[in-house]
């Protein structure tokens, strides 16, 4: 996958990352599981999340190591295909313990901002 397109998916696992941690700010478990709205908008950004890893394929790997991209790809059909199965905790614990280290990695393969994929200055 060209850088570009490689970038596109990361920014977008960033930016879905982002408003997960808006519809959550200051909710609890309890908070999360009764407010249907945040359960369904989480749900769906963690689709996006899991479609830009597809989409990423084994550039994510090198790009940021030492994540369980494997599982992120897989979240994706869960949600779509077995969604009567979904546990609630599950989707919790996801947002609350796995989400950020994979966006401080996807950060970091981003570069500061004005930096093409390498880290090097574009101005």
């Amino acid at each position: 996958m060209p850088f570009r397109d490689a970038d596109r998916s990361l920014r977008d696992i960033a930016d879905a990352i982002g408003m997960i941690e808006q519809f959550t700010l200051g909710m609890d478990f309890e908070g999360f599981r009764e407010d249907p709205k945040t359960v369904a908008a989480v749900e769906r950004k963690l689709q996006i999340i899991s479609e830009a890893a597809i989409r990423l394929g084994s550039e994510a790997e090198g790009r940021c190591p030492g994540i369980a991209w494997s599982d992120i790809r897989g979240i994706g059909n869960w949600l779509r295909h077995q969604y009567e199965r979904i546990e609630l905790p599950v989707i919790f614990k996801t947002v609350r313990d796995d989400l950020p280290p994979l966006k401080a990695a996807v950060v970091r393969a981003l570069g500061p901002p004005g930096t093409n994929p390498r880290g090097v200055s574009l101005g």
